[in-house]
Parts: C-alpha cells; structure tokens; sequence
C-alpha cells in the first residue's frame, strides 16, 4: 500500500466535485430561465446562489494551486504539469503499454492523466476568475461589484443602493459601457460552461477505465488516500518505500 493523495487534495477534489455539480445546476437554470417562466426576483435569487457556490469553488482552487507550492510530491506542480525530463518518452512508453494491456502504474498521475488535470484546473482557473469579474458586473458583488455600481450609477443615485436590473437608476451610457466590457466574459464563462461538463465527462470515463486496466485503487485512493499497486511506482525510485 503506497500513500499516494494527502488530505488537502483528497477535500479539495470532493469540495470541487460538489461545487461544479451546484453550480452547472444552477447555471443551467439561470440560462433556461426564460423558458422556465422565471421571475426577475428569481433570476436575481438563482444568480446569488450561483455566486455564493462560486466563492467557494474560487476559495478551495484557490487553496489547491497554493498546495501546489507547498505540498507533498504528488501535489507539486512538477507532478501535475505534462513536461520535464523525459515525460514525452514516458508518455509513449504509457501508450504503448497500456495499449498491450500492460498498464504501467503511478502513484501520482499518469503521463496522460497530467494531460487531462492540466486541462481541467486551467478551466477551472477560467470559470473562477471570469465568474469573480460577471458576479460583479451582475450583482454588484465583490470583488469588483462596488466599483461596477460606482461607474454605473446614475447621477444622484447612491452606488451602495444598486440593485440588479434597476435599470432607471443607472447612468444609460455607463451601463452600455459596462455591458461591452463584460461581454467577452460572458462570452468565456459560458464556453467554459460546456467545456468543463465535456472534459468532466470524460474524466469520469478515463478514470473508470484506467481503474479497470490499470487496477492500483484509483477510485477509493480518492478516499483513503492510498493506492495497491502491484510493485514500486513507475514515477517513484525504486527506493520509495511503500506504506503499510
């Protein structure tokens, strides 16, 4: 038995699981609101909800990539990230073998799997800092939604009254402005929206069918933190002592 995830990564993963499930619920909502007969009240309802999940979310990947700097090895970024000496060659080498059924096993990510991780925090990064900037120009939330309904403000009107979809109490050209500066975000997150469940997805089939070849606990690892592989990691020297 090899200990393989430390708990920081093990209630970041989990924490993350459940925040993208709220999140692409209430996301989902919010873009079929119309359809749905929803109230403007709701709307405003349903877009607090997706923002208060989404601190969360931004706080625990926040919390994740400062691990990445000062965790354990398999936390590291020189474990995540696909490079370094040798990775291309080992990355054949994984292919090959597990294309002969031969699965070679890792402690920490497979070759391909740092592929997919890398692809999955840069999304993740994506859609918490373009949701951070439409939580602010939406609902005036922070961190930058005072600022948002100090340019927005009408004359006379004090900022800190701002309420969503309040239009009469905005400045009109303001607003226009506003609305140009956060479209290229909308334009990202709503992207990233569907790219995020078409790479989730096929994380989830990756992670079932490397457990099925490759066998190791890849699945419960994510639990218990350990991993039963079959002889010394192929990422660890031969010294690694395995825990028992």
């Amino acid at each position: 038995t090899y200990s393989a995830w430390d708990a920081n990564i093990r209630w970041f993963h989990w924490i993350n699981v459940l925040c993208i499930i709220g999140l692409i619920a209430v996301g989902v909502v919010i873009l079929n609101a119309k359809p749905l007969g929803v109230a403007v009240e709701g709307k405003i309802l349903l877009k607090t909800v997706h923002v208060l999940i989404g601190y969360i979310f931004a706080l625990n990947l926040f919390w994740r990539i400062l691990w990445t700097f000062v965790g354990g090895p398999n936390a590291r970024w020189r474990a995540i990230l696909p490079g370094g000496r040798g990775y291309l060659k080992e990355l054949k080498r994984y292919i090959a073998d597990f294309s002969a059924g031969q699965a070679r096993q890792y402690l920490g990510h497979n070759p391909l799997g740092r592929i997919a991780v890398t692809l999955l925090l840069f999304l993740l990064m994506t859609q918490a800092v373009t949701g951070l900037v439409l939580a602010g120009t939406d609902i005036f939330y922070p961190p930058i939604g005072s600022w948002i309904a100090s340019w927005i403000a009408a004359p006379g009107v004090d900022p800190g009254t701002l309420m969503p979809y309040a239009k009469e109490t905005y400045d009109a050209e303001a607003y226009k402005a506003k609305r140009a500066f956060r479209e290229p975000f909308i334009t990202v997150h709503y992207d990233g929206f569907y790219a995020l469940i078409i790479v989730g997805v096929i994380h989830i089939v990756a992670v079932v069918v490397t457990e099925i070849r490759e066998g190791g606990g890849l699945i419960s690892a994510m639990f218990t933190g350990k991993k039963i592989l079959n002889g010394p990691p192929a990422d660890r020297k031969k010294s690694h002592q395995a825990i028992r």
